[in-house]
């Protein structure tokens, strides 16, 4: 099934309205991350405890009746607590046979949108769970691969590396999130907001469903048809080929980062209501898509990688 422009348009601000109405003053961040869900990625959202980040994986999850779990990360949790385990269950037929089998009973990961909570509070072995899923949308378990539901997205939450008790994302697992984000402190009036309103987890757990899944499917289509012109690409390829060659980082941007870059930019064309590429869709969304892959601390400086790219990459007319 196939929506028109106008209707796709409507559709994501409704949900855009119902998501800046429990996340207040946010909506940069909102975007992104509806951004990077319809781009069929997954989202890391580095911030502070009580910023707000449960809330907005909750809300997205009843705005768009997706099956949600969430998943404390700590340091003793192992694979089985995400993906499942099997476990012997004996044949109650009454024979007095010691008869049974073993039943698989599947694991949080085995839902549309998943919180994966202070992820980095957890050992890399139980981090690694999440490879295979978030890549290839199944999981290998004991031998058996089982796909897992669709659409499949990840949000997972870390606190800043500073903090005691965390082990800090690899390389691999960086790679695997389209978009960082940073919720950030709330500005003063939608403080006030808050400290005055209802609770924001309540307004959460009362969303009633906006889209259906069969849109939701169908705007995910909408952003790979969104058109992107040679000259585009070209500013695309320049940035991407700057980070390996040229900024003077220890690896650059993978290839898959490249091609989640150009999803990204035409994920957030859509949100806007068109369906051509422009440059500043790139520039949108690069400091998400970016900066977590280009982690030398040395070459961030004040703006960021992204920032220091968007000043030396110009765009071509």
């Amino acid at each position: 099934m196939t929506y028109p422009s106008t209707h796709s348009s409507k559709s994501i601000q409704v949900l855009l309205d119902v998501l800046n109405n429990v996340i207040l003053g946010k909506e940069p961040q909102i975007k992104l991350a509806l951004a990077c869900l319809l781009a069929r990625g997954h989202l890391l959202i580095e911030d502070l405890p009580g910023m707000g980040k449960t809330t907005l994986s909750h809300a997205l999850a009843k705005a768009l009746g997706l099956s949600y779990n969430r998943v404390q990360f700590t340091s003793d949790i192992l694979p089985a607590d995400i993906l499942g385990v099997s476990i012997f269950e004996k044949d109650t037929s009454g024979d007095g046979g010691q008869h049974g089998t073993f039943r698989f009973h599947p694991g949080p990961i085995f839902s549309q949108l998943v919180l994966a909570d202070e992820i980095n509070r957890a050992t890399p072995k139980a981090q690694s769970a999440l490879l295979e899923a978030m890549e290839e949308g199944q999981v290998t378990i004991e031998g058996e691969t089982r796909p897992l539901p669709s659409p499949f997205f990840v949000i997972a939450t870390q606190n800043p590396i500073s903090q005691s008790g965390t082990f800090p994302l690899p390389e691999s697992q960086l790679d695997r999130f389209l978009m960082r984000i940073s919720i950030g402190y709330p500005d003063a009036k939608s403080e006030m907001e808050l400290l005055t309103g209802v609770d924001r987890r309540k307004l959460a757990d009362g969303l009633q469903q906006v889209i259906a899944l069969e849109e939701l499917t169908a705007l995910q289509q909408k952003v790979e048809d969104v058109h992107a012109s040679s000259s585009v690409l070209e500013y695309i390829q320049r940035i991407i080929h700057y980070t390996r060659y040229e900024g003077g980082f220890s690896y650059g941007l993978s290839p898959r980062g490249g091609l989640g870059l150009l999803r990204a930019s035409k994920a957030w064309a859509l949100l806007h209501g068109r369906e051509h590429l422009i440059p500043e869709d790139v520039q949108a969304v690069l400091p998400a898509v970016i900066d977590h892959r280009l982690a030398d601390a040395a070459q961030q400086g004040e703006h960021g990688v992204s920032g220091q790219i968007l000043q030396r990459i110009a765009v071509l007319t």
